[in-house]
């Protein structure tokens, strides 16, 4: 058996019309969920976070002119962006792409897969 971490005492049930964003993450939806990747498995609830790989790399790269935020906009837990655990740091949802804080510019870590 695979050992997997797992979100206690958690009282909201996923579903498509939960309101929270689901994601295609390998072979299943995750629910997008207070910075957290849940995934409904049993009758509990696993946490996720997207694997680096050529859609979603995790390196620098160099910096990401996106037209979506201001340039002067930092990501952080109160920039107004979802959260997505992704390898081993947190990236933002920034129109449909996932963007890495990065020292002084965003890295553009692909497309967030949503279902």
């Amino acid at each position: 058996m695979t050992a997997h971490t797992t979100h206690d005492r958690h009282d909201h049930e996923h579903t498509e019309e939960c309101g929270h964003v689901a994601v295609r993450h390998e072979k299943h939806l995750d629910y997008l969920h207070d910075g957290h990747l849940h995934h409904v498995h049993d009758d509990h609830i696993d946490e996720h976070a997207l694997s680096a790989s050529a859609s979603n790399p995790s390196q620098c790269a160099s910096g990401h002119a996106c037209n979506a935020h201001e340039r002067s906009h930092e990501h952080d837990t109160q920039c107004g962006h979802e959260p997505v655990p992704h390898a081993d740091h947190v990236d933002y949802v920034v129109a449909g792409h996932l963007h890495n804080q990065h020292t002084d510019h965003c890295d553009n870590h692909g497309r967030l897969d949503r279902a």
